[in-house]
């Protein structure tokens, strides 16, 4: 990583522009820090609601799926144990995969107009999908992939929308032969660990060639999350994909698991720990930021087999890389994710909201992020065709015009809001009590800890 340097700015106003383009920075760069001694603090995340995604037959041809928001907890699935040796291509030739399409966040932002969260949302200083923010928070550790984001501030509120370009989603849907498979060997495995029933009320339902199998595939069904939280003083609204429940939904992140696959470890093998460790940086920041509170992974066979099962508490995740050669801290991630925040508003924080200003955020790995305004071509581009006000739906601009929040937004340089008062580096709610409740059946074959790793022979 880079060591700490300040914001650059390129690029000055032209003198003869008028006053609108005299405001603006046509670039702007924000160099890579590291800067772990004062991370900030983090609001333990609060479920606001929840919501469905469904698969129904298109009413012109059966054959399609047609994906369907829905206000109820339909796809949630409840964790059971797997079978040994589940067979993760068990299924494939059925898999229903869901087109690659652009990271729109119309779903959130239909959630954030529900009234669980529309006070919130008046609130925050970022709307957007986990997947986002895990991208920034890693960005101090990522040495390969670059991304690009698609930025909005409305009324001091930062939107923030993955930018995938048509060559980008040609390549994510042209996966062939050995990558797709392995794409769906996670997608198996979720199917394995789960059932739409807790395991109490299960019964035997016959009729599938591989035993313990939940159903088949189709990346249509989700189940979401939908959190607030806050870092530094940035308010966040969050939305993401949970995988499964433990035992029961409380109504809150405390029964969340998330369910990952990884390739087995060999024994001794340093180069297979190491790829791992750097692994957990991503399955870390994935469950910490909608507070899911457990990880299990199931590690197969280069054939697809699974071999073993290793359940991580969330929160000690940091511990099992702490010390060991290229670790990662996730202090420095926080920190940077909280210079990126300041960086987003300060350079949109002098455009009025009629001027619709779309601006991208570009990710070059060990360089940092830079930043410029979209023209109107590329604006175009942004919206595809579609009715939207850059990459915001018509319907959801139009309301925030009707109802402009006037709240301060936390997080915004500009705006002067006290700081939170909880200890540096701390999550500011405190944890959820243990719960004796949620200890793992005697009857099943799977464990999972509550404290130290531990393995799951299977």
């Amino acid at each position: 990583m880079a060591s700490k340097r300040s914001i650059a700015e390129v690029d000055r106003p032209e003198p003869s522009a008028g006053p609108a383009a005299k405001r603006r920075r046509k670039d702007a760069a924000l160099p890579l820090t590291s800067d772990p001694s004062r991370p900030p603090p983090f609001q333990q995340p609060h479920q606001l609601l929840s919501f469905s995604y469904t698969s129904l037959p298109a009413p012109d041809d059966a054959r399609q799926r047609v994906r369907t928001l829905e206000w109820n907890n339909s796809s949630m699935r409840y964790l059971v144990p797997p079978p040994p040796s589940a067979d993760l291509a068990y299924g494939y030739e059925r898999w229903i995969k869901r087109p690659e399409e652009r990271g729109r966040l119309d779903g959130l932002l239909e959630a954030c107009l529900r009234k669980e969260c529309e006070a919130e949302r008046a609130r925050a200083s970022v709307v957007t999908w986990r997947g986002v923010v895990t991208k920034i928070l890693t960005s101090p550790y990522e040495d390969r992939d670059g991304y690009d984001i698609n930025v909005m501030c409305v009324d001091g509120t930062l939107y923030l929308e993955e930018h995938l370009s048509d060559e980008k989603l040609r390549e994510k849907s042209n996966l062939t032969g050995k990558h797709r498979l392995m794409t769906y060997y996670g997608y198996a495995f979720e199917s394995y660990c789960t059932a739409d029933t807790p395991p109490d009320s299960r019964t035997s339902k016959g009729g599938s060639a591989s035993p313990g199998w939940g159903g088949d595939v189709d990346t249509n069904v989700q189940w979401c999350s939908v959190v607030k939280t806050k870092l530094g003083n940035a308010r966040m609204i969050l939305g993401g994909e949970v995988d499964c429940v433990r035992d029961r939904h409380t109504g809150q992140p405390d029964t969340f698991v998330e369910l990952k696959t990884s390739m087995a470890i060999r024994p001794g093998n340093r180069n297979d720990e190491s790829k791992f460790e750097k692994k957990l940086l991503k399955f870390y920041f994935q469950s910490f930021l909608l507070g899911v509170p457990e990880v299990i992974v199931g590690f197969r066979t280069p054939s697809g087999h699974l071999q073993t099962l290793q359940s991580f508490k969330t929160m000690d995740i940091p511990r099992n890389v702490r010390g060991k050669a290229g670790a990662w801290d996730p202090s420095a991630c926080l920190t940077w994710a909280t210079h990126v925040f300041e960086f987003l508003h300060k350079q949109t924080a002098h455009y009025d909201a009629s001027e619709r200003a779309v601006w991208r955020v570009t990710f070059t790995p060990r360089v940092g992020l830079s930043m410029h305004q979209l023209d109107h071509d590329d604006v175009g581009d942004v919206t595809g065709g579609e009715d939207r006000v850059g990459f915001l739906p018509q319907w959801y601009w139009d309301r925030l015009k009707q109802h402009p929040s006037s709240a301060p937004k936390a997080g915004n340089p500009n705006e002067n809001v006290p700081a939170p008062t909880a200890t540096t580096g701390s999550i500011v709610a405190e944890e959820p009590a243990p719960r004796s409740d949620l200890a793992p059946n005697n009857n099943t074959s799977a464990r999972v800890s509550t404290g130290k790793v531990h393995g799951w022979q299977i």
